[in-house]
């Protein structure tokens, strides 16, 4: 069986807020070639400031899951995690963290404070920028850009 491409997914999901009218982040979690929970971002929508899409897909995952903890879980995201949800991630002791365009104003897995590289953080994924970076850049951009027009 051909294995799922997940940032492809997430991009959908993130293609799916910006038309939604939210900022086009997706998400997805997966355990092997299995989709545990996919998710986009719903701030604007849920009048919820914690509603990222990577914080929805690990309620999801964990709930679907009933545990705390994703150990054996990766996460696919498209745009770099802000310090919360680079909490949220080590919290939920995910394994690894893919994630697309790198974001350097809200950033902090390799801009800004650099959550996993802090000495308080109790549990550090692999993590694997860059992936579907272009593509997931293009869409920020472009909605963005029709924003400001």
């Amino acid at each position: 069986m051909k294995r799922p491409d997940f940032m492809a997914v997430a991009l959908q999901e993130a293609e799916a807020a910006a038309l939604r009218g939210e900022v086009p982040v997706g998400a997805v979690i997966a355990n092997g070639s299995t989709i545990v929970a996919s998710a986009g971002n719903r701030t604007r929508e849920l009048a919820d400031p914690t509603a990222h899409a990577e914080m929805l897909v690990i309620r999801e995952a964990c709930g679907k899951l009933s545990s705390e903890r994703l150990t054996s879980h990766d996460l696919y995201v498209t745009l770099e995690p802000c310090a919360m949800c680079a909490g949220a991630i080590s919290f939920a002791r995910l394994r690894r963290l893919y994630f697309g365009a790198a974001d350097e104003k809200g950033g902090a897995v390799v801009n800004g404070v650099r959550f996993f590289a802090s000495p308080t953080c109790h549990h550090t994924p692999d993590i694997y920028p860059g992936m579907g970076e272009t593509e997931a850049g293009l869409l920020l951009k472009d909605f963005f850009r029709e924003r400001r027009d």
